[in-house]
């Protein structure tokens, strides 16, 4: 029997469409003349995902009663009865009621695809089972209900129903998704706008996968060996020495350049074991791979380049990544051009990188000025053409010359001398000189096969032999001399830009002109100390203080110590200049320790500066208000009747109140500028401090609802000053709420964040003013008696901020603003507990206009 087809609409959360599209798609096919039957829909009370059903087949329910509940479940029976073409089955993850045939609905949905009927389904994201983990550190929130990958890979068709996260949130606040009393809590926990967009990716990263995982499927089944690059996909050789970190963090770099981008890590093992790579560093690039993002791999092989070629085929990839090869040019010359060539050859359409490192021919240093022009190789390499081509000349004459090629085997022997003095200077010339006129007397000047000088014209012609070959060979030194300077002042000047250019990139210049020395004098250690001995920066070994050399710098400002040899003059010149951009990058540092402490004193004026404002103008209102309401009682004695008595004594009351009220915030601000306002975490009960606020606000049922979570664990705050976060809050919100309407208090968490979230249905804020109404002596354009000072907004930003949270506005779905505290649940990342009033203050200060 054939098997049926399973077609599975996939979403990134609730509520963008996928049952709607499940039914549209029936109602399609089945006028179309298929036979298509409803098994089960759950329309979650939507008026339009309701209407779509209407015109399908709609088979009846299986009612089952737990634990004296009724439950409604897809009749597997009725629908294997049915036998349709088609049926439709809403909700993939679903967990049946105890006594139905399967425990899952995907074991239902394999029973009706077994039979040969075709099946179109739905399936959140968070219900695929590999990604629950992901989902949860996402949401916070676990999904117990999940149907294996294996179920999902294995349909016939998977297609992802997308919405962009605005417009579902748009969706959600306009009641398309739940009742209106879900709404806000939907809003504030799992819909959030950050929640949704990494959910979205979730859901298409995963489906991507997939058809990368089809698109293989596809390409051995057709027996397709060339790389079909749909998407970068990068893979880093390791050897398992030093540069491989260089080389994933390269790699890191160009797969993350296209959008989709994957980074693979695979080492080659030689089938013998005999392939040196050090355990320890291999261990270390793996952990390195996944904190990339990427993916380790190791295969076995006996050529290293056909394995790792092979390997990159394999995975499909756009890019491969090896290193330069750690071989000096002898090694390389001897043993053949190595790995990379080799790659580069059998890559075919695969980009190869290959990559410098630390250990592909040294560090940079400066080319040194003393010793001989030419190098020990050049000088060997002179004396081995020498006694090589002589014998080889020799044999080439004597098997082609005649009595009368004299001159030719004269020329023949001096183009040998020029040979090796260009290649090896002045001793390989003298000695190939002597050796070539030591063989031509031999063989080819009579009397032959004897050593003897019977013509001073053989004499002289020996002497200018040497001549030139000593002529010729100055020529090369002085080339070579030449050649060093000009490389050693291209290094000097590659040097000097690189300390200006450290100078100039500010906050990092002091350690890298200390590694640049290092590495350009050829030192063991470096060390940059203060006059009273504290380490500024080192680099290298540790300093031997017997055996260093110390330079001042800035006027003895600091003192630099140089571990390992002893430099010349030319290089004393360049450090001269070194010491000089230390002391500038020195001077730098201090100015701008300066700047920030000058900042800090400005910002600390302009507070200063509005709190004197405000003390000479607002708190002059309600003093003026008590003094004139305690003298009306003062001047009129017993002729004020009773109601204006009372009257004058609220007067003085209300002022005296707002007094206190101003008073207070003015101490606060104080207190924080000076750094004296302690911030204590410890354990607290969201629940209480509600309460406690509610209690010193006169806020009764009437007034606020509360929609506690009873689960929510404890908080890490200040109690007290959490308290003043939420007196400030909620008094503002009532303030602006309209008549009739009640503040709403809801707790909840995410993840390893605590939220308190105060709403209100007032007229709410432009996204364009939020800013203005945290920032001190702020009050939006209200100036009544009982306004305030506009302090309690910056405070209470500032007291969240200084323990450990945030506290930010959002709007309120159907207009109102809702005011969002988040803070560390107790045993999260939450601060330490001997966190200071310094963050509070930063936090005020920022916003001082």
């Amino acid at each position: 029997m054939r098997r049926g087809h399973l077609r599975v609409l996939l979403g990134a959360a609730p509520g963008v469409g996928k049952t709607y599209e499940m039914l549209e798609e029936g109602r399609r096919l089945a006028a179309e003349g298929r036979d298509v039957v409803i098994a089960i829909v759950e329309t979650h009370g939507r008026a339009a995902t309701a209407a779509q059903a209407e015109g399908l087949e709609t088979l009846p329910r299986r009612a089952v009663e737990h634990r004296g509940v009724a439950l409604d479940e897809m009749d597997l029976d009725a629908v294997l009865d049915r036998r349709p073409a088609l049926a439709l089955v809403d909700e993939l993850a679903h967990t049946n009621a105890p006594g139905s045939r399967h425990d899952k609905r995907w074991l239902d949905v394999d029973a009706l695809l077994s039979a040969g009927i075709d099946v179109i389904t739905t399936l959140n994201v968070q219900h695929i089972a590999s990604l629950n983990g992901v989902v949860e550190k996402i949401t916070g929130v676990v999904q117990r209900e999940t149907v294996p990958d294996a179920v999902v890979r294995a349909a016939d068709q998977i297609e992802v129903v997308d919405l962009a996260p605005q417009s579902l949130r748009d969706r959600l606040s306009a009641g398309s998704v739940y009742p209106a009393e879900r709404i806000d809590a939907a809003l504030s926990n799992y819909f959030r706008l950050g929640n949704l967009t990494a959910l979205r990716e979730l859901a298409l990263l995963w489906l991507a996968d997939e058809v990368d995982s089809a698109l293989q499927r596809y390409r051995v089944e057709q027996g397709i060996e060339g790389s079909w690059q749909a998407r970068e996909r990068v893979v880093v050789a390791l050897t398992g020495g030093p540069e491989g970190e260089t080389l994933l963090r390269r790699g890191a770099r160009i797969a993350a350049r296209s959008a989709g981008g994957e980074l693979l890590a695979v080492h080659v093992s030689t089938q013998d074991g005999l392939r040196a790579s050090t355990p320890g560093a291999l261990d270390a690039q793996r952990a390195l791979v996944e904190q990339l993002g990427g993916s380790y791999h190791q295969v076995v092989g006996d050529d290293v380049a056909t394995a790792l070629v092979d390997f990159a085929r394999s995975v499909n990839a756009s890019q491969l990544v090896i290193g330069v090869s750690r071989r000096g040019r002898l090694g390389a010359a001897l043993t053949g051009p190595g790995i990379g060539a080799t790659v580069i050859r059998a890559s075919g359409d695969i980009d190869v990188h290959i990559v410098n490192h630390a250990r592909a021919g040294g560090r940079f240093a400066l080319p040194r000025l003393t010793g001989p022009a030419l190098s020990a190789k050049r000088r060997i390499l002179g004396f081995v053409t020498a006694l090589v081509g002589g014998p080889l000349i020799s044999l080439l004459l004597l098997s082609t010359g005649s009595d009368d090629s004299i001159t030719t085997d004269v020329l023949a022997y001096q183009l040998l001398v020029v040979i090796v003095a260009l290649i090896g200077g002045i001793w390989p010339a003298v000695f190939a000189a002597v050796l070539s006129g030591v063989t031509l007397d031999f063989l080819f000047i009579a009397p032959l096969y004897t050593v003897t000088i019977s013509d001073p014209v053989h004499a002289i012609a020996l002497v200018l032999y040497v001549i030139i070959a000593m002529l010729v060979s100055i020529v090369v030194d002085q080339a070579a001399r030449r050649a060093r300077a000009a490389r050693r002042a291209s290094a000097e000047a590659e040097l000097l830009a690189t300390v200006a250019g450290s100078v100039l990139r500010g906050e990092s210049a002091v350690p890298a002109l200390i590694s640049r020395a290092r590495e350009a004098f050829g030192l063991a250690g470096v060390r940059l100390i203060t006059a009273d001995g504290q380490v500024i920066a080192t680099d290298g070994e540790p300093v031997r203080d017997d055996r260093s050399t110390t330079v001042p710098v800035g006027a003895d400002r600091a003192m630099l110590e140089l571990h390992g040899r002893d430099l010349d003059a030319s290089e004393r010149r360049l450090l001269d200049v070194v010491v000089a951009q230390l002391a500038a990058a020195l001077e730098r540092t201090d100015l701008a320790e300066t700047a920030a402490e000058a900042g800090a004193l400005a910002e600390t004026d302009q507070v200063r500066t509005a709190l004197l404002s405000a003390v000479s103008h607002d708190l002059r209102r309600p003093l003026a208000s008590a003094v004139a309401a305690l003298g009306g009682l003062r001047a009129a004695g017993d002729q004020l009747s009773d109601s204006d008595r009372r009257e004058l004594i609220e007067t003085a009351d209300e002022s005296l109140a707002t007094l206190s009220l101003l008073v207070t915030d003015l101490l606060d601000v104080s207190r924080v500028q000076a750094g004296v306002l302690a911030v204590s975490l410890a354990p607290v009960d969201a629940a209480d401090v509600v309460i406690a606020a509610l209690d010193e606000l006169g806020l009764g049922p009437d007034e606020v609802e509360l929609a506690l979570d009873p689960d929510l664990p404890a908080l890490r705050a200040d109690g007290v000053l959490l308290q003043r976060v939420l007196v400030n809050v909620l008094a503002n919100a009532d303030r602006y709420s309209p008549a009739g309407t009640r503040v709403r208090i809801a707790t909840s968490r995410l993840s390893g964040t605590a939220e308190i979230r105060v709403i209100d249905h007032g007229p709410g804020i432009a996204a364009e003013r939020r800013d203005d109404m945290f920032a001190p002596f702020q009050r939006l354009g209200d100036t009544d008696n009982t306004a305030g000072l506009g302090l309690g907004l910056a405070l209470s930003r500032g007291f969240a901020e200084g323990m450990g949270g945030t506290l930010t506005p959002e709007d309120t779905p159907g207009g109102g603003l809702t005011m969002v505290i988040a803070l560390p649940v107790e045993g999260g990342d939450a601060a330490g507990a001997d966190q200071s009033a310094v963050s509070v203050a930063s936090a005020i200060r920022r916003r001082t206009p």
